[in-house]
């Protein structure tokens, strides 16, 4: 599978919903997520870089190293509208399947470069189809492409964690998006820095 996009999720107040798709087919699996959650994947497609290693950078660097490499995600169990998955883990040619949050999960993959799986049984419950003009191009090689489908940050985004450059070059990037509502965020945080220098 592979991310295709997020947005703001109409039927819980202050969630996402992550889109993943299947490799090869029209389906989306519509996966609610926390703001918090919603964050660290957007920091990855976005390609933003923190002033300091956020937690799934963090599990990642500390992953990294002590040896152990993240093979790939598993969505392996959906009950009660609540998806489970496993992170399958190598150090030193064992395997070990730890429980995740699907959320945390995926963006961990993002971060590793691995492989994202889903039980057919599950798609077949909870896929949706989207119709062919709205679909997003599928990554070639199952990498992430550039048009990944943007929304806007969670309103609980962490602009503390970015340099004060870093905040501009967003500010601007969100203007040339009709982003306004994200860049009055911006523009506060970079506001409350300068007055503090």
């Amino acid at each position: 599978m592979f991310v295709a996009g997020m947005s703001y999720s109409q039927s819980q107040s202050g969630a996402y919903a992550l889109f993943l798709g299947v490799v090869g087919e029209e389906k989306r699996l519509p996966i609610i997520i926390g703001g918090f959650e919603a964050q660290a994947i957007a920091i990855f497609l976005e390609k933003m870089k923190p002033q300091r290693p956020l937690t799934h950078d963090l599990f990642k660097n500390f992953a990294t190293n002590f040896g152990v490499r993240l093979k790939e995600v598993v969505i392996n169990k959906f009950e009660e509208g609540i998806f489970y998955s496993k992170l399958v883990c190598e150090k030193d040619g064992k395997i070990v399947e730890i429980d995740s949050r699907t959320s945390d999960a995926v963006a961990l993959a993002l971060r590793f470069g691995c492989s994202i799986y889903a039980n057919a049984a599950i798609i077949d419950e909870a896929g949706i189809v989207i119709e062919e003009s709205d679909t997003e191009p599928e990554p070639e090689n199952e990498e992430l492409s550039e048009e990944l489908h943007k929304e806007p940050l969670p309103s609980d985004f962490a602009y503390e964690d970015f340099l004060l450059e870093e905040l501009e070059e967003m500010l601007r990037k969100a203007i040339e998006e009709e982003n306004y509502e994200e860049a009055s965020r911006i523009r506060d945080e970079i506001k409350r820095r300068k007055e503090k220098l």
